[in-house]
């Protein structure tokens, strides 16, 4: 919606910080050469996506872009009075890279981009002053991009490593629980036991049974079926005897420790008839025990190798110097960080590591990004795809380290291949990605004398990451 406006003036512009020293026959023309419009509260500026086919200088009011993120709005600038944008001289740019709407009313000048030959041709000042708003323009949009890059991936490994932890820890937290009410049934067993009388052979005879039994860390892998019929088996024992009470518990915790029917039977020979439940209830409250106990263990054990690599994968004892490390464990560290992403999408994967690889002369914390962008990258092109499989593959060529990440979803198209390497360029929809995953790989890797070069067919797409094992 249009408003009846003032005349524009050459010294309107000059108000303005960047065009202070054009010529004013240059900025006469830009006035006389451009759409002069007032754009109402609530205006779209520019859509998503539309042609870029103006040069606009912002004389009043204030300009939103945003994009939406998971149908969430994030802003990414303001313009106010005084700021250029659009199409500028030598640009590539082709289209609105997000919505732009007025919060305010806003007046633009918008020179048509018919008009930006003559621009170049014939007013060298002003150019000039335009080609300098476009470098500004790029170097803070990519820095404004690139922290959004990282805070997307940030949010990624967040998501993953919280749903990681989140299992271990509600592990703990059931079993702290199991254990707590489980003791609490401790002193009654107890009461019962000492009312057996048994010589102090007969209990050393016992006491070394169930020690055999919680120490032994060699039990048997026993299938489903296996262990089922000796469960059944030690059941049926059981329920023979006088006063057994939660047989079957009992028989599934012996199974688990290796108690076998012939166990029993000489345990049962050292306690006088009518006793044994006491005793066998004992020996399961200890089993049930070392159960809980080693399931608290392994969970917390599970939270302490995911903090760990978490500090490895920041490289958090390291400076920005290259040292020496064995590139695997980067690589491994980083999969621990995608690994809710890779078994959510049933990704099947294979690690085929040059397991004689020497140590590398790397940057590792810059390194796991490069693992993380591109297996990241790997996974979403799985996605849709019948048995999906990512391989990871370390090997030496001469004095370089190759590390290839493989995957067989549909391929990168021919016409775009040779511009994913490009600042910006996406093929995800908008809100998912920047288009700087790969740039910033592609930085990372030259920053280390490396090359990064991409192979791709249907059912097979690779990306090859050298660079020299001594940096």
């Amino acid at each position: 919606m249009e408003a009846a406006i003032k005349e524009v003036t050459v010294q309107d512009l000059k108000a303005i910080e960047v065009l202070k020293d054009v010529p004013d026959d240059q900025l006469q023309w830009f006035i006389d050469e451009s759409e002069h419009k007032v754009l109402a509260e609530g205006d779209f500026f520019a859509k998503v996506n539309d042609p870029i086919v103006h040069t606009n200088i912002i004389l009043r009011g204030r300009v939103e872009f945003y994009r939406l993120q998971n149908n969430n709005k994030t802003t990414i600038s303001d313009l106010y009075a005084g700021s250029i944008t659009g199409l500028l001289p030598f640009s590539r740019a082709k289209n609105v890279f997000a919505n732009a709407v007025c919060i305010e009313e806003t007046e633009v000048l918008m020179l048509p981009k018919e008009k930006l030959r003559d621009l170049i041709h014939l007013h060298y000042e002003l150019t000039q002053v335009l080609v300098h708003v476009m470098a500004s323009r790029i170097k803070e949009f990519a820095e404004m991009e690139q922290q959004n890059e990282k805070m997307m991936a940030l949010g990624k490994l967040s998501a993953g490593l919280a749903h990681e932890l989140n299992n271990p820890a509600s592990a703990i937290v059931r079993g702290s629980a199991s254990l707590e009410k489980h003791l609490q049934c401790l002193p009654d067993a107890f009461k019962q036991l000492i009312s057996i009388r048994l010589d102090p052979a007969d209990i050393d005879s016992v006491n070394s049974k169930i020690h055999k039994a919680l120490d032994n860390k060699e039990r048997p892998v026993l299938t489903m079926m296996e262990r089922a019929d000796r469960e059944d088996e030690i059941t049926d024992w059981l329920d023979q005897q006088e006063n057994i009470k939660n047989s079957y518990d009992m028989a599934e915790n012996f199974v688990e420790f290796g108690l076998t029917i012939q166990d029993l039977e000489e345990i049962k020979s050292y306690i006088p008839d009518g006793k044994l439940s006491p005793l066998l209830i004992w020996i399961n409250n200890s089993f049930t025990t070392e159960r809980m106990v080693s399931e608290i263990s392994i969970a917390s054990k599970r939270i302490s190798d995911l903090v760990n690599s978490v500090k490895n994968f920041t490289h958090m004892d390291g400076g920005g110097d290259k040292v020496f490390a064995d590139i695997r464990t980067g690589i491994k560290n980083t999969m621990i960080m995608l690994n809710h992403k890779v078994k959510k999408a049933n990704i099947t994967v294979v690690e085929d590591f040059d397991e004689n690889l020497p140590p590398v002369k790397a940057m590792i914390g810059e390194l796991n990004q490069v693992w993380t962008n591109l297996i990241d990258n790997a996974t979403d092109a799985l996605e849709n795809t019948e048995n999906p499989v990512l391989t990871l593959k370390t090997r030496q060529d001469r004095e370089f380290v190759c590390v290839s990440v493989i995957d067989n979803g549909a391929g990168i198209q021919e016409e775009i291949k040779n511009k994913i390497f490009d600042p910006f360029f996406t093929t995800k929809q908008i809100g998912q990605g920047t288009g700087l995953g790969l740039d910033v790989v592609n930085r990372i890797v030259k920053q280390h004398k490396g090359t990064i070069s991409v192979t791709s067919e249907p059912g097979k797409t690779e990306f090859i990451v050298c660079f020299p094992i001594n940096g």
